[in-house]
């Protein structure tokens, strides 16, 4: 009997005893860009925050949506929901930022390195089909509970598919487009930012959005750890058998959900135009 287990635990324990230092400046820094995030979004007065939302849904993804977007947001504030929505609006965007950071470059190794693709795609595979649960253990063990471990979790769920969809917008780029920018004497970094990116991005948008939607699905399951937000409200119906309270909690988190994809749609739609 191969007990695998108690490896992955006698590396995780040897790792919070040794580097408790960089976990906890770490949990720090990360905190601060949260909270930062969650500040910022605060102090815009829920009026003024509603309508900059609606305009630019109304911009990028059409007058239907912008409406939508208006009368989702509002019925949200008449829940009583804003500020756990605004909550997990802060964590969403502070995880996605970090994992684009991270991944939009581990992407474009992939894209440039068959070597580097090989290694990553069992990894990537391994981060998406592993239960998110499994993420919050050594989440808490090395942060202990609150929106530091909630974001941990959801950027390792989140960030295979902007990793992967950088990789293949990068891979799509037409080879006579390709060899046309070094005809021109163009060297690797002006063909990765003049040429490659450019083309690629809407695919690399298209990343972006999935990233969004996918940092959205960890809302509840990261309040299970105190990450607080709309999850929380979710997890309070469920626990406390509160139908009416659950109910109202998922459809806030369905709003934003709507708001947020179709915002990110409507940018990679224009840019592919």
């Amino acid at each position: 009997m191969i007990n695998i287990g108690q490896y992955i635990e006698s590396a995780i324990n040897w790792l919070t005893d040794n580097f408790s230092p960089f976990f906890d400046s770490l949990n720090y820094g990360i905190g601060g860009f949260i909270d930062g995030f969650q500040h910022v979004l605060n102090i815009i007065p829920f009026y003024i925050a509603i309508l900059l939302i609606a305009i630019l849904a109304w911009f990028k993804a059409g007058k239907g949506i912008g409406i939508f977007t208006l009368l989702g947001l509002l019925l949200i504030h008449q829940m009583g929901f804003w500020e756990e929505t605004m909550q997990t609006l802060a964590l969403v965007l502070s995880s996605t930022t970090i994992a684009l950071l991270i991944g939009i470059p581990l992407g474009i190794w992939a894209a440039h390195s068959d070597n580097c693709n090989k290694i990553l795609r069992p990894i990537l595979d391994l981060m998406q089909t592993m239960p998110a649960f499994v993420y919050l253990i050594p989440a808490v063990l090395f942060f202990g509970l609150g929106t530091v471990p909630g974001a941990f979790a959801t950027i390792i769920f989140a960030m295979p598919p902007v990793v992967r969809l950088t990789s293949l917008g990068i891979r799509q780029v037409p080879a006579n487009i390709i060899e046309a920018s070094r005809a021109f004497g163009a060297t690797p970094l002006q063909m990765l930012y003049k040429v490659q990116l450019p083309l690629a991005l809407p695919t690399i948008l298209t990343g972006v959005n999935q990233t969004i939607m996918m940092s959205l699905s960890m809302v509840v399951i990261a309040a299970m750890i105190s990450a607080g937000g709309l999850g929380e409200i979710v997890l309070k119906g469920i626990t406390q058998m509160k139908i009416g309270l659950g109910f109202e909690g998922g459809i806030a988190v369905v709003i934003l959900a709507i708001v947020l994809d179709r915002i990110t749609q409507g940018i990679a739609q224009q840019k592919k135009k």
